[in-house]
């Protein structure tokens, strides 16, 4: 794990820690429903953030008998549990608490308490989500959009902390709102219905975390420019007459496998193995992630016109 996302993890474990435990304070003072709502998920956020420590350290591991290519993946298995964590002590214990709001109302008592809490929580989020976003700028590609960051990174943590920031601040939003009009009007429902949008709000996060890590845990190839430079390096050798094929697969964020299969202009045995490791010493030297390599030497074969006509 880089020192970059140990960093922005860290940053919104104390975020989450301290604004949690200023809420449940509200919610004693103020008995509101979305104070209650948004307690419930600043913990689930700490929890999350311990979640992500974890992996971090599980997938160091060296490999194992069993485990022969190591714990990489644990990354995108924690991350992935953290999602069921958001849908599961967040968005339903919102959605529930709302109802028994909306059934059971109760007037807000103290509601400038629960002012001050959401003030001081947007700041402690606002902060936190400012050092996720610097740590993930490096990664990010030039001209992509967040949303596009999110969706093709291979890191498992700083999309993780990104939404859930962002929904953290769009929950203090929701929850704003709800705690104002119910003062205003002077009808607790307002308060509920706060709590049912933050519900809501935190089961659509969740279930796009759960999306996107279901996909790198089942294994998501390389970027396009990262497999670009895996195929230039290969070809930039004498040794090598053709490409015939190339797969590439995420282990775990910094962990590339490469498998290919290729066309070698070798006589013997020796030149053979020479040439395999020459191969590998330039993938690596390019693609620094690429830690697994596997070459199998093959003799090209064009493809039959004959077969090509008949599957077209």
């Amino acid at each position: 794990m880089h020192e970059g996302t140990r960093r922005a993890i860290l940053a919104a474990f104390l975020a989450n820690l301290g604004i949690a435990a200023s809420k449940f304070l509200a919610f004693a003072v103020t008995g509101s429903a979305s104070m209650l709502a948004e307690a419930i998920h600043s913990v689930a956020d700490t929890g999350n953030q311990m979640l992500l420590f974890l992996g971090g350290r599980r997938s160091r591991r060296t490999p194992t008998p069993t485990h022969q290519f190591g714990f990489g993946p644990e990354r995108y298995f924690w991350a992935f549990v953290v999602a069921l964590v958001l849908f599961s002590l967040g968005s339903l214990f919102a959605l529930v608490e709302g109802v028994d709001k909306l059934l059971n109302p109760h007037e807000l008592e103290s509601p400038i308490w629960a002012f001050a809490v959401l003030g001081l929580a947007i700041v402690l989020e606002t902060l936190s989500l400012r050092t996720a976003r610097r740590e993930a700028l490096p990664m990010r590609e030039s001209g992509a959009s967040w949303w596009q960051f999110i969706h093709t990174t291979k890191n498992a943590e700083i999309p993780v902390v990104l939404l859930e920031d962002t929904g953290a601040l769009l929950g203090l939003a929701i929850a704003l709102v709800g705690v104002t009009l119910a003062e205003v009007t002077g009808d607790p429902k307002w308060d509920a219905a706060g709590s049912l949008g933050i519900g809501l709000l935190l089961g659509v996060i969740a279930m796009v975390l759960a999306t996107e890590m279901k996909s790198l845990l089942i294994g998501e190839a390389a970027s396009p420019a990262a497999e670009d430079q895996i195929r230039d390096a290969i070809a930039n050798g004498p040794e090598v007459r053709r490409i015939i094929s190339l797969r590439t697969m995420h282990l775990g964020p910094d962990d590339v496998l490469v498998a290919a299969k290729l066309d070698l202009a070798c006589d013997t045995v020796p030149a053979l193995a020479r040439a395999i490791d020459s191969v590998e010493a330039r993938v690596r030297a390019s693609v620094p992630t690429a830690k697994l390599i596997f070459v199998e030497p093959d003799v090209y074969r064009p493809p039959d016109p004959a077969t090509q006509e008949a599957t077209t």
